[in-house]
């Protein structure tokens, strides 16, 4: 099973329970990238063991080859001594040397391609991650905005803005009603400031119009003399 495969189906199954549980979106993708994350974290760790491995299996196969090399050396060396029996001693332990080489060689082979398969995989991966983040950091803009949208409807079209202005209303009243009381003071209890101002203007009105009753008459006096 591929690691996007096996993480798909971890993803699935946390995703059917979110969904049964009626999570919102964000924690949604946010638990995908943690998944990703993870997933990106056992692959590295994976093919770094895979690497060991490789290592310590190719000395074993140069060190089986070694080791068929010298059996055949051993081989001449019996022949070239008439120990035929010898000889075909060291040929089998030669041959079971190469074959061990072989073997290993195999696994290396083996190891090679899961390397190469963790490395195209890993970059995959990080790339489908670097988008889950982006396309993460949008959808959480997204969902701050309507959130902030849902709340100043939801306090416009509820009675709490309505609410706050009849408290408001209110409070003016007694302020009015304060006002007319300090005002309600002045009455009957000596005169106001206002009260003064006009009565001078009052004054001022009526000197006037009796100054020009005195002029009047003054006139009519004259011309009742002149007969």
């Amino acid at each position: 099973m591929g690691i996007f495969s096996r993480m798909g189906d971890i993803i699935n199954s946390n995703l059917n329970s979110m969904i049964e549980k009626a999570e919102n979106p964000e924690k949604i993708t946010r638990l995908i990238i943690q998944e990703m994350e993870d997933t990106l974290v056992e692959v590295r760790t994976s093919a770094a063991r895979n690497i060991a491995e490789k290592k310590e299996l190719k000395r074993k196969a140069e060190a089986y080859e070694i080791r068929a090399q010298e059996w055949a050396n051993k081989a001449e060396l019996a022949l070239g001594k008439d120990r035929e029996d010898l000889a075909r001693g060291a040929v089998s332990a030669k041959q079971q040397s190469e074959q061990m080489a072989a073997v290993v060689r195999r696994e290396i082979d083996i190891l090679d391609e899961s390397v190469a398969k963790a490395d195209s995989d890993l970059a995959k991966l990080q790339s489908k991650l670097d988008e889950a983040k982006a396309k993460h950091k949008a959808l959480t803009m997204r969902g701050n905005v309507a959130n902030n949208q849902i709340k100043m409807r939801t306090h416009m079209t509820t009675n709490k803005v309505d609410d706050a202005l009849a408290r408001y209303e209110r409070m003016e009243r007694k302020v009015d009603e304060l006002e007319a009381h300090v005002e309600a003071f002045d009455l009957g209890s000596g005169r106001s400031l206002e009260s003064q101002f006009a009565e001078l203007e009052s004054d001022d009105a009526v000197e006037a119009e009796l100054e020009a009753l005195k002029k009047s008459i003054g006139k009519t006096s004259k011309k009742v003399a002149s007969k």
